[in-house]
């Protein structure tokens, strides 16, 4: 990896931890929630839509600092969001599979879950979202 991509992939994590702090604390309340109010898993639901908000801070920053994107908000966005929707069904996917059908602990399966779409959504970004037309 060169020493762009390198500080790009950095970049790209540091922003990412916004979105996730908003993940997680999404995961957390629907915790508490199935606590009190649902009698179903609600992991899965609350790192889906934690994932999702998470999305919209990360566009911006990842749009202006990391990759300093001369595209349009139409083209950047558009791309972007086509490969954060496949590493929400990474996530989605690795959750359910993880915690509902291997009773995998979800703080253990979120942060391996993490660390997997955070590769594929730096590697999409990188290759397809932001890349320069030139």
């Amino acid at each position: 990896m060169n020493k762009l991509a390198l500080r790009q992939f950095l970049q790209f994590a540091a922003v990412g931890l916004s979105g996730t702090a908003v993940q997680y604390l999404s995961i957390q309340a629907s915790v508490m929630l199935q606590a009190s109010v649902w009698q179903q898993s609600s992991v899965v639901t609350g790192s889906a839509i934690g994932y999702l908000l998470g999305s919209i801070v990360n566009y911006i920053l990842n749009y202006f600092l990391t990759f300093g994107s001369g595209k349009s908000h139409v083209e950047a966005a558009s791309k972007y969001f086509s490969v954060l929707a496949v590493g929400w069904c990474i996530n989605v996917g690795l959750m359910k599979l993880l915690v509902d059908q291997w009773g995998i602990w979800h703080w253990y399966a979120q942060v391996f879950t993490t660390g997997l779409v955070l590769c594929w959504n730096f590697a999409g970004s990188k290759l397809w979202a932001f890349k320069d037309n030139a």
